[in-house]
């Protein structure tokens, strides 16, 4: 009787344990699927403005004219940045840049909300006019495959020799990008004495700029036989890897127009 009874309790917690487990994939699959929803939104207003008549000059704070396809998006939210693409792929999204909190949407959507996906953001101490900067964008890698997950798929050369330009737009100006490398890294302890890809951002120097380069390329996982040359705007774009603890995949591209 004992034992028919520990059988009995057994099924009942494995059954609970499946319950628990569905509900949490559930929830999981629906959040990717509202937060896809909202992207599709977001991407046929950018295409709905760019046919619209044009209207006059819209301009940010800062009294620059914003491009007609981002304009409605920036009356919608001024923190939108620019518009990051990869062709073929999930990575087609608003960059979000919020000056005084850099990680204000690692888990809030477009409009402010809670939202485990998050959206790209840029650095707070990038400026898309600056052109010796390194932009750093960072995006989720999602197992349901939004945000940054895709960008794993820059491991493969095959992947890169069709995916070789990375389109960034700003508000202000369309963007092209050329991939200069791609490779895994990690956040490292203080102690560690190695190159750390997060240690050049923004701003920088013909020395930080060498420096910079010549790791990313030496850790890179093919040579996509491109060197870029101080004063081209570079592009990072970073997203969790999981081949180590703190582990990141980064991909370089250089300002190509």
């Amino acid at each position: 009787m004992k034992r028919k009874w520990i059988l009995n309790l057994a099924l009942v917690l494995c059954f609970l344990v499946f319950v628990g487990c569905g509900g949490y994939l559930l929830k999981y699959y629906l959040n990717a699927k509202n937060a896809e929803d909202a992207i599709t939104e977001l991407q046929e207003l950018k295409a709905e403005s760019e046919q619209e008549e044009d209207g006059g000059d819209i301009e940010t704070d800062d009294g620059h004219p914003i491009i007609k396809k981002y304009r409605k998006l920036y009356k919608k939210n001024p923190d939108i940045t620019g518009w990051i693409q990869v062709k073929d792929t999930k990575i087609d999204y608003p960059v979000m840049q919020t000056p005084k909190d850099s990680e204000f949407y690692l888990h809030k959507n477009f409009k402010k909300e809670y939202d485990v996906n998050g959206l790209p953001f840029l650095d707070a101490s990038c400026d898309p006019e600056d052109e010796e900067s390194n932009l750093m964008v960072y995006g989720h890698h999602m197992k349901s495959g939004l945000m940054f997950a895709h960008l794993l798929d820059f491991d493969s050369k095959e992947f890169y020799e069709k995916h070789k330009i990375v389109y960034f737009d700003t508000l202000y100006d369309e963007r092209q990008y050329e991939v200069v490398a791609a490779f895994y890294s990690q956040i490292y302890k203080e102690d560690q004495d190695v190159f750390r890809y997060y240690d050049h951002i923004g701003h920088l120097s013909k020395k930080q700029f060498k420096t910079y380069v010549e790791n990313i390329k030496k850790l890179s996982e093919y040579d996509t036989g491109i060197v870029p040359e101080y004063g081209e705007q570079l592009l990072t774009m970073v997203t969790c890897a999981y081949h180590v603890e703190e582990g990141r995949f980064v991909v370089v591209a250089r300002r190509k127009k």
